[in-house]
């Protein structure tokens, strides 16, 4: 499962922010702080990439190479 971090990394790669508890410090000056809704539809779309390629690494063990 995604969390907060990866997900704000993904969003703004780079970006300088700490993490308080529940609370986004944002100390970057040259990014823009993603807002509550991106970060969320962020993690949604980072588990559903998760899930995905879990399916195929699956799928790609349960069959040997030829």
């Amino acid at each position: 499962m995604t969390n907060k971090l990866q997900a704000i990394l993904s969003l703004k790669p780079g970006a300088e922010f700490n993490i308080e508890g529940e609370k986004i410090v944002w100390l970057d000056k040259s990014q823009t702080e993603p807002t509550t809704s991106e970060i969320d539809a962020e993690i949604i779309r980072l588990d559903a990439v998760y899930a995905s390629e879990k399916y195929k690494r699956d799928r790609a063990s349960a069959y040997p190479r030829l």
